[in-house]
């Protein structure tokens, strides 16, 4: 699935084709599975998420409070500490890439935790690597995570905290917590390939 979201997404870009760390460690180590030399321009990881759709949302009725600009995910996380009836919604193409429609991110107030919450496209045979890949790659205390196959969409809703993600620290911003969020699935779509 990764090399052909990859290939797909070269092609589409090929004109002006940049792309960040995750995705030319993957060009280098399967190089010879690419046809053609590929040239690129390496992203700014702090611009990924440029070009995405960003949504304020009431938790409660899920109704839209407001869309936001790019320069919204310069914010600390802990805006939704301040803002425990919001969460954040966030899609881009970058998303697809990787099989993931959306990420959204709230405060969880019993845990006092960052919940990350997302739908995951990985066949339903995948369940058993996702599970390792979670339980071998989330730390802290009490890391935990929900996954959930849903027959419907064909897909998995996926449930952890952000809080147990390598590299992350309280003060945050939200674009900072969006490539944490991009990396750890990156990887899990790699490994699943």
């Amino acid at each position: 699935m990764l090399k052909t979201q990859i290939q797909q997404f070269i092609n589409e870009h090929q004109n002006n084709l940049q792309i960040g760390k995750e995705e030319i460690g993957y060009l280098e180590k399967h190089q010879d599975t690419f046809e053609e030399n590929i040239f690129y321009k390496v992203l700014d990881s702090k611009l990924r998420f440029s070009d995405a759709y960003i949504e304020r949302s009431d938790k409660e009725t899920e109704s839209l409070i407001a869309n936001e600009s790019f320069s919204f995910l310069n914010q600390s996380i802990d805006y939704l500490k301040k803002h425990k009836n919001e969460f954040i919604f966030l899609e881009s193409d970058w998303l697809q890439l990787i099989g993931v429609d959306a990420i959204s991110l709230e405060a969880d107030d019993v845990f006092n935790t960052y919940d990350v919450m997302l739908g995951l496209k990985l066949q339903k045979k995948y369940q058993s690597l996702i599970r390792e890949f979670l339980s071998n790659n989330l730390h802290g205390d009490h890391a935990t995570f929900d996954l959930l196959f849903s027959h419907e969409d064909g897909l998995w809703n996926l449930n952890f905290a952000l809080n147990d993600v390598d590299g992350f620290k309280e003060d945050i911003s939200f674009n900072e917590a969006y490539q944490l969020i991009y990396h750890l699935l990156f990887q899990l779509a790699e490994i699943a390939e």
